[in-house]
């Protein structure tokens, strides 16, 4: 359960990243990495963010 919703949130987070600078971030499997264990992400990431959105996940936040 705890995995699922990180994986959640870490998809949600790169997914939002990318479509706000669609020149610096791609995703490719995004759709698919629900059901399986790869994702590639070429570019830039906010660390920041992501860490944000994960803690949140861990904590019980939206």
């Amino acid at each position: 359960m705890l995995e699922e919703k990180l994986k959640e949130a870490i998809i949600g987070e790169l997914e939002r990243q990318a479509a706000d600078r669609p020149q610096a971030l791609k995703l490719q499997g995004a759709s698919e990495a629900n059901r399986s264990e790869e994702l590639v992400v070429n570019g830039k990431i906010d660390l920041a963010a992501l860490v944000m959105v994960i803690a949140g996940s861990v904590a019980g936040g939206p």
